[in-house]
């Protein structure tokens, strides 16, 4: 009896298996995918998945409908990439830092390299990604990348010198967290959701992330200054089911590589001019100084995050990652 059970659940295990990443037709030959993101409905990572579902059921002439789980309803942060390798989703998106040293080609555009804007970054990322077609996403179709702003320090207290943060506690995350301490801040990581009560209490002086959150999640209130310091980035990337890319009709496939880049552009642009819009209503609302970080400055900076870019190259030399021309394409005019 024990025997035939585990032979039954052989059988099952392998048909499930068998289906994981078919796509799913309707009746009307409709094709059908789920796409998976992580933060609430009206982040930008979830405003580009809106966007791009309505390119590619217009582009499509409805031959593909989307259905959307924004907010983590199907699959958590840090479970996205599996989930779309297993077939629990068609499509993800994910941020790679998330997983630190699982991305080693993606983490190179997460080091300080003074992005001026998302849409230069998110482009940069996008070609990387294509010209190198790293073995860390083998399993999965690109199908588009993008980053966050340049990070911004929203402190409520003065920042006198971004080259000496004089040990403020201020939230951060990703590589930002190397970048602070090189800086000679005292960064905390904790949660998004907690960093509102933090800041009213007094538990962190402030944030350092992209800027459109000083309207997003009303941080203005509290970080009444900000400078531009073009700090790191954070990646993303929305990743397909292979087995379900697939099964696409040609045709389809040609639909969904036109936006690769397309997709990267509109999103950088679009989350620039979100950042830009939340500083002016910063401003106007609550009196916020906003400062941008000057030429003098900026190479300060740079010299003092240097050993970032080195400790990357040494680290990824270890897995036959050649560092340094990563580093050097993506600042490249």
């Amino acid at each position: 009896m024990k025997e035939l059970r585990m032979l039954v659940w052989l059988c099952v295990s392998a048909a499930l298996m068998l289906c994981v990443g078919c796509k799913k037709q309707s009746d009307s030959g409709v094709i059908e995918l789920n796409y998976a993101n992580f933060p609430p409905p009206e982040t930008f990572p979830c405003v580009q998945m809106e966007r791009w579902k309505s390119e590619v059921e217009a582009r499509t002439n409805g031959r593909v409908k989307i259905r959307t789980y924004p907010g983590g309803t199907l699959l958590g942060a840090k479970e996205i990439y599996d989930g779309v390798v297993g077939g629990t989703a068609d499509i993800g998106n994910f941020a790679m830092s998330y997983q630190p040293g699982r991305f080693p080609v993606s983490e190179s555009a997460d080091l300080p390299h003074f992005f001026p804007s998302s849409k230069v970054a998110s482009v940069k990322l996008a070609k990387l990604l294509q010209q190198e077609n790293p073995a860390e996403f083998a399993e999965v179709k690109v199908l588009t990348a993008f980053t966050c702003p340049p990070g911004v320090i929203m402190s409520s207290n003065p920042v006198a010198e971004v080259t000496d943060l004089n040990h403020a506690n201020l939230r951060s995350s990703g590589t930002s967290l190397d970048a602070l301490k090189l800086l000679g801040a005292a960064p905390t990581a904790m949660p998004q959701s907690d960093v509102p009560d933090a800041l009213h209490k007094g538990v962190i002086s402030g944030i350092v992330s992209s800027g459109e959150v000083m309207q997003d999640m009303n941080y203005a209130e509290y970080c009444k200054y900000v400078v531009e310091a073009r700090l790191p980035v954070i990646s993303f990337a929305v990743v397909m089911n292979r087995r379900t890319w697939d099964k696409l009709p040609h045709d389809i496939q040609d639909i969904l590589e036109d936006l690769y880049f397309e997709q990267a552009e509109w999103t950088g642009a679009y989350v620039d001019q979100h950042v830009e819009d939340a500083l002016k209503w910063s401003v106007e609302t609550h009196g916020v100084q906003v400062t941008q970080i000057s030429d003098e400055e900026l190479t300060a900076v740079r010299e003092k995050l240097a050993p970032m870019m080195d400790a990357y190259v040494q680290r990824v030399a270890e897995k036959g990652i050649d560092g340094r021309k990563l580093i050097e394409f993506l600042q490249a005019e």
